[in-house]
């Protein structure tokens, strides 16, 4: 047998039996074994700093245990703290120590003990993750010394609100799941051709008219006759108030995710010129896009329309408090600005270019950072600008060699939307493509053309959930899940704590899990 065979052997043969998701840099179970039984009258400690992640905690097993857990500052067989010490660990990591005795959470800092506190979780019979009282049960937690901590600062994933809008309560559950994987990046695409989803007080037609489309195309179009298109004839629209983003930006924090905004621009915006015909290039009133695909539509690249988007941005900055907003840039179909302007197509780059500078400028003024998808660096890339690099993996490269920040997110290994099967025939309509779970678990983040220096600007990677055939929260779910459990280690864990076949009989236990949760995930072959 190969050293490496025996590796792999030993991974599964220590681990799948505790069925963690993701992988912990080091687990090892305490000699001699032995359990800590979660009981009724247990304390949880912790001090100041953690003291929100310890009612997290108790929060998370009152349903199924029926145990209310008091938190205080002193005692208690949970003890939560912070340690300086562990600074080696980073932000987000942790040291977690389950005796027969007790368990003892220690981290650099709060977010680290909520990790703690997922793992602790997932150490549990999965019917904790049950909201009733469960009778019969022996909360057992096994004997184990865990240090732990992530591979990449940003672990992400994307939700597309704007094709089919996805109620606020999904979308709490959807960071409940993110939290769960110890994913902190939530990237919600609000705006594009086919929806407006985000109100703006100074603009309110953007959502009065922009989130509400007549209706919506009937299955993959036939891009060769437009004859054949069939619409459902049912208007489609929704959006969420600012009080509701707040309670979903509170929500997310209270789980250490920072929410990612995204306000497309200047492609993708139909939705908006239909609001507001001004921003389009002909004046004229158009409706919100009904079908899916590149809308020739475009903003007008002119200093009006740049006051318009930095009036949306003081708002969208606002309401959300994160270091990160995302102004797309992708698909920009430049025709309009070509006939209407007589320009060249390099032209045609440098203005778009223009554009993103422009709000790279605003953004970088007000202590926040541009986001794009890769096409932003056509026409020469902005200054502060962080790179999404979805069509493949070279303008990640480019930007990380360029000395940009970049998230890697191709198509080819995490966007959700595609098929997890050739024989497409027994699945729900998907955009196409092929991304089988064993490719999303495979996906190395860091390209081999970068020196190590270079290799320093990716910040991670993160799962696309595009929804232009996904019309609601369950198919949603089956399309992402267990593909983003894949990606969540993928993230996290190092590469060489990575097995596929460790990987996929933890994924069993996990999928009991999701179950409970009421996740509609997609089973095995």
């Amino acid at each position: 047998m190969t050293i490496a065979f025996l590796v792999a052997l030993a991974l599964v043969t220590q681990d799948s039996s505790l069925a963690v998701i993701p992988q912990p840099v080091r687990l090892t179970r305490t000699p001699g074994g032995g359990a800590f039984v979660l009981r009724a009258g247990a304390v949880i400690a912790t001090d100041a700093a953690t003291r929100d992640v310890g009612y997290a905690l108790a929060d998370y097993v009152a349903p199924a245990t029926g145990y209310r857990l008091p938190v205080r500052a002193t005692g208690g067989a949970i003890s939560i703290r912070t340690d300086t010490s562990l600074a080696r660990l980073g932000d987000e990591g942790y040291r977690l120590v389950v005796t027969p005795a007790g368990v003892t959470i220690r981290s650099f800092k709060p977010a680290g003990a909520f990790y703690a506190v997922q793992t602790l979780r997932q150490l549990l019979p999965p019917d904790i993750y049950r909201q009733a009282r469960v009778d019969g049960v022996a909360w057992s937690i096994p004997a184990v010394t865990i240090e732990d901590y992530p591979r990449f600062a940003w672990r992400g994933a994307h939700l597309d609100v704007s094709r089919h809008f996805m109620p606020k309560e999904f979308v709490k559950k959807y960071i409940d799941l993110l939290a769960l994987h110890k994913l902190n990046r939530f990237h919600w695409h609000l705006t594009d051709d086919q929806g407006w989803r985000i109100e703006i007080l100074k603009y309110p037609r953007l959502t009065q008219v922009g989130a509400w489309r007549s209706e919506t195309i009937v299955g993959r179009p036939d891009r060769s006759d437009s004859t054949k298109w069939l619409f459902d004839g049912r208007p489609h629209g929704g959006f969420y108030t600012q009080d509701d983003i707040r309670e979903v930006v509170a929500y997310a924090r209270a789980r250490f995710v920072t929410v990612v905004p995204e306000i497309e621009m200047p492609g993708h915006s139909q939705a908006a010129i239909a609001a507001y015909p001004e921003l389009g290039n002909t004046g004229s009133q158009i409706a919100v896009w009904t079908r899916w695909g590149v809308s020739p539509n475009i903003l007008k690249p002119e200093d009006a329309t740049i006051r318009f988007y930095q009036d949306i941005l003081t708002e969208v900055m606002a309401l959300f408090p994160g270091r990160w907003i995302h102004v797309g840039g992708d698909e920009a179909d430049k025709e309009q600005w070509l006939a209407l302007r007589g320009i060249s197509p390099d032209s045609a780059a440098a203005l778009q270019s223009w554009f993103i500078g422009q709000m790279d400028a605003f953004l970088t003024a007000h202590g926040r950072t541009l986001v794009g998808w890769d096409e932003i660096l056509e026409g020469g890339l902005a200054p502060h600008a962080v790179v999404m690099s979805w069509r493949g993996t070279d303008g990640g490269i480019a930007a990380a060699q360029a000395d940009h920040d970049v998230v890697m997110t191709p198509g080819s290994h995490t966007y959700f939307d595609h098929y997890e099967t050739l024989d497409t025939a027994r699945e729900p309509i998907a955009i196409g493509g092929y991304l089988p779970i064993d490719t999303v678990y495979s996906y190395e983040p860091v390209p081999d053309a970068l020196t190590p220096a270079q290799a320093r600007h990716v910040l991670g990677a993160q799962g696309q959930m595009w929804t232009e055939y996904i019309p609601d929260p369950k198919q949603a779910e089956y399309m992402v899940f267990p593909r983003l459990c894949a990606l969540a280690e993928v993230v996290w864990t190092r590469s060489d704590r990575r097995n596929f076949a460790d990987f996929r009989a933890r994924l069993d236990t996990h999928l009991k899990r999701l179950a409970i949760l009421d996740v509609n995930y997609r089973g095995r072959e």
